[in-house]
């Protein structure tokens, strides 16, 4: 070959074909994976202190019920209007859908006021929380979420023990209508938990006394755990029933007739009142209590 001829050229390969990037993750989408997280990281704190959870959850509804229901006619105290086992009986059929109420209302309260109080502390341990990739107010709805199923866990252990721990001749009339059940339960514990949010954020670590005194003590005792919001009618001044109006603005009385009505056939405050009345203390204390939220971890 020559040295004249030409020296034949490498063929150019083609420029390579630049792969399509995968399209990031929506904001909705990263939001909820950080929402499931949050929920997660909680339901393992409880599933790891569990026993502890019980014991908490268990200890207040067991004392009313082995006092009132087994102490009681045991001794020979009258319950009931002193009505002998019948008044006993009709008597503990009333208490023990309160006592259910009264555990969903203190779990909302224990599982997110007092956390988030002493999340707000001294140490602001939620500034750990509030750096989730997602917006401010998610972190405290999964707050929210994980204290309504610690709620749930705590309505379906109470209730056997309430229903079990009587005197004998002291026999609760119950009657489970499902379709009530599983519908106000969870809406009950949503409500609960949304106050609690309201309340933690409401009160400072430091007054957290104040808020049992002034506002959990007037709840558990006006909210129908004793007692029915329909027999409420027989207090009256001047034939106005002050004190049946006046335990409207009690959140505890809709969750206690509810409870009612979802296990027992005795009288009680009408579905149709009790379901959006929930829905809406559920959404006031929601919306106040995100509201707090923000500006207490912006402040």
């Amino acid at each position: 070959m020559s040295s004249g001829s030409p020296t034949p050229s490498r063929p150019v390969d083609p420029a390579p074909r630049q792969r399509p990037t995968p399209p990031g993750r929506s904001v909705m989408s990263s939001s909820r994976a950080a929402l499931s997280a949050l929920v997660q990281r909680d339901l393992t704190v409880l599933r790891k202190n569990f026993g502890e959870f019980v014991g908490r959850t268990v200890m207040q509804p067991f004392l009313l019920v082995f006092v009132f229901l087994y102490v009681f006619p045991s001794i020979g105290q009258g319950i009931g209007s002193s009505g002998g086992a019948r008044g006993e009986s009709a008597f503990a059929t009333v208490l023990v859908p309160g006592v259910v109420a009264v555990a969903i209302m203190f779990q909302g309260i224990q599982s997110v006021a007092i956390q988030m109080s002493q999340e707000f502390g001294y140490t602001r341990e939620i500034e750990d929380r509030v750096q989730a990739p997602c917006p401010i107010w998610l972190v405290a709805l999964a707050r929210v979420l994980s204290g309504a199923a610690q709620g749930l866990i705590s309505a379906v252990i109470v209730l056997p023990i309430a229903a079990v721990v009587h005197a004998p001749g002291v026999h609760p009339d119950l009657r489970i209508h499902w379709w009530t059940a599983v519908t106000l339960i969870p809406l009950s514990c949503l409500a609960m938990t949304a106050l609690g949010l309201f309340l933690g954020t409401s009160f400072e670590p430091r007054n957290i006394g104040v808020m049992f005194g002034f506002v959990i003590l007037p709840l558990v005792f006006l909210g129908g755990t004793y007692y029915q919001w329909t027999k409420l009618s027989l207090v009256d001044i001047g034939g106005f029933h002050w004190l049946q109006t006046l335990v409207l603005v009690n959140p505890l009385i809709y969750i206690s007739e509810g409870m009612r009505a979802a296990f027992t056939d005795i009288s009680h405050m009408h579905l149709w009142i009790i379901y959006p009345v929930l829905v809406l203390f559920c959404a006031l204390f929601l919306g106040l209590g995100l509201r707090n939220f923000r500006r207490r971890v912006l402040s």
